[in-house]
């Protein structure tokens, strides 16, 4: 790079002769180099005493020098409060110039009193949306006139100057965000490996062996069944069919401080109603016909323990009100009988019916309701943990080896996918079954699924769909009709022989609905 020549003091300045050596001195210079170019030469080429580019603080308060060039040298960068500076009024967004006296303007300003400035003349750098970031600055000690070419220069170099500066803050901005990545990434891995090991102690210190599955919503009930395990309360368990919810009561009471006491199921659906309060509440010799001697029901047998009430949903409007009184002072007697029996037991309930719309519909009481909703478990369904099913598949595997007399070692990527994919209505109750179909049609030590193996089941609108607008239902039936006749509307085969309307009422109807069909026009 050649240096730029020193003018003789009020010398005539040559704009030209000037934006040539600026431009000479400044094309293939970046960064900090260009900076310190760019204010070495506008220095020298404009015959004044010094000049800078400076950054304006987030806060617009102060700047930071980028390069400075005072007196033939350049001089270390440095910052300084703007207020009481020509360098505040930049933030303006126009073109500062102070021709003669600018300390009589600006008489605190120490800078100005140290170079001994007289003149000052600065534009503004702004980005891309309009903001001021920094200022290319002038200061001389002798009266400096900005005619119009000298400006034009300025505003060159300042364009020049404002990419570099954007330029800078990006890369700035750039190398802070792999920063941050570094240590977000860093912060993930402590966590995933603090996570690993909370489940890792969580499942040493608890007995959940027969609970299978990473996924988020089997922890989220682990998690659940070791805070409420080791308390009294009473656990309601919900979920769809298959999902596991007695072997989320089994685990609960294993874990509890009951796990010595006997833990007695009742699946309040598989007794008949007449029988259901002599099995649960026990009853007396000659209660009832065929009550041939005296019987401890299911409550006694489980005092000291836990009693687990399976299907809790389908118990009888009776029933549940002996059961309530259970719950609430843990007494019962038994059917035929007045003597009140006092019992210690832990109350499970599991189902899979919303029981707030049975208490609205006057099938189940509102007060058991609560009674039982102290510690509610929600259990996910499959379908909303497929990252389990490998999992799932192994265990079955191993658990039903044995029984079959079969060692199954490979499972194909291509069946995981087909097993990922499939909705299982019957949960993980469904994949045992089907994992068990498949083991004994399989051939070798490789899964096989064969056709048929997975059931196909017709779609089904769940029953709490939401209710639609009449015209989505009609525009939905209309195009499922259509789509049957292969667009076809008129004649005996097509869409409105179906719908029993006239092919015209249908064709208009199609239209306000906005239905095309690509034979939509046929006679």
């Amino acid at each position: 790079m050649t240096s730029p020549q020193t003018q003789a003091p009020g010398s005539q300045v040559d704009p030209d002769a000037t934006l040539r050596s600026i431009m000479e001195g400044t094309a293939t210079a970046k960064g900090d180099h260009f900076f310190r170019s760019l204010v070495q030469y506008l220095a020298v080429s404009l015959n004044v005493k010094a000049s800078f580019v400076a950054e304006f603080n987030a806060e617009r308060t102060s700047v930071l020098t980028l390069a400075v060039w005072v007196g033939g040298e350049h001089v270390p960068n440095f910052e300084f409060g703007i207020e009481g500076t020509p360098c505040k009024h930049v933030l303006t967004g126009a073109i500062q110039h102070f021709g003669d006296d600018i300390q009589q303007t600006f008489p605190t300003n120490e800078l100005l009193r140290q170079l001994e400035a007289r003149s000052y003349l600065a534009i503004p750098l702004t980005d891309d949306s309009g903001d001021v970031v920094g200022h290319l600055a002038v200061i001389d000690d002798k009266p400096l006139e900005a005619d119009e070419r000298e400006l034009s220069i300025f505003h060159i170099f300042a364009a020049r100057a404002t990419a570099e500066l954007v330029r800078r803050q990006a890369e700035r901005e750039l190398d802070d965000s792999r920063k941050r990545e570094v240590r977000l990434r860093t912060e993930r891995q402590r966590i995933e490996a603090e996570v690993a090991y909370l489940r890792e102690e969580l499942r040493s210190r608890s007995d959940f062996s027969e609970i299978v599955g990473e996924s988020d919503g089997i922890w989220k009930v682990l998690r659940n069944i070791d805070m409420v395990a080791p308390t009294d309360s009473t656990v309601l368990i919900l979920g769809e069919t298959g999902t596991g919810k007695e072997l989320v009561a089994r685990a609960i009471h294993k874990n509890s401080k009951r796990h010595n006491g006997s833990f007695v199921k009742v699946n309040c659906a598989a007794l008949p109603e007449s029988l259901l309060e002599s099995e649960l509440f026990g009853h007396e010799h000659g209660a009832f016909t065929g009550a041939t001697q005296q019987r401890m029901g299911r409550f006694e047998l489980a005092d000291g323990g836990t009693i687990f009430l399976d299907e809790i949903g389908e118990m009888p409007l009776p029933a549940q009100s002996r059961l309530l009184r259970v719950l609430q002072e843990q007494e019962l007697e038994r059917v035929g009988s007045s003597q009140t029996i006092h019992i210690d037991t832990r109350v499970l309930a599991a189902t899979n019916r919303n029981l707030l719309d049975m208490v609205d519909d006057g099938k189940f009481r509102e007060d058991l309701y609560y009674r039982l909703n102290v510690f509610p478990i929600q259990m996910p369904s499959l379908r909303d943990r497929r990252e389990d099913i490998p999992t799932l598949v192994r265990f079955f595997l191993t658990k039903l080896s044995e029984r079959l007399g079969k060692v199954i070692e490979n499972v194909p990527t291509s069946i995981i996918s087909t097993l990922q994919n499939y909705s299982w209505p019957g949960n993980v109750r469904e994949l045992e079954n089907v994992i068990e179909r498949a083991m004994i049609l399989t051939t070798g030590d490789s899964l096989q699924l064969p056709a048929g193996v997975i059931p196909t089941r017709k779609g089904r609108s769940p029953k709490n769909s939401a209710l639609r607008p009449l015209t989505e239902v009609e525009s939905e039936h209309i195009r499922a009709v259509l789509d049957h006749t292969s667009g076809v509307i008129a004649g005996p085969n097509g869409a409105a022989k179906i719908l029993d309307m006239n092919p015209n009422t249908l064709r208009s109807r199609m239209e306000k609905l906005g239905i095309k069909t690509e034979r939509s026009n046929e006679a």
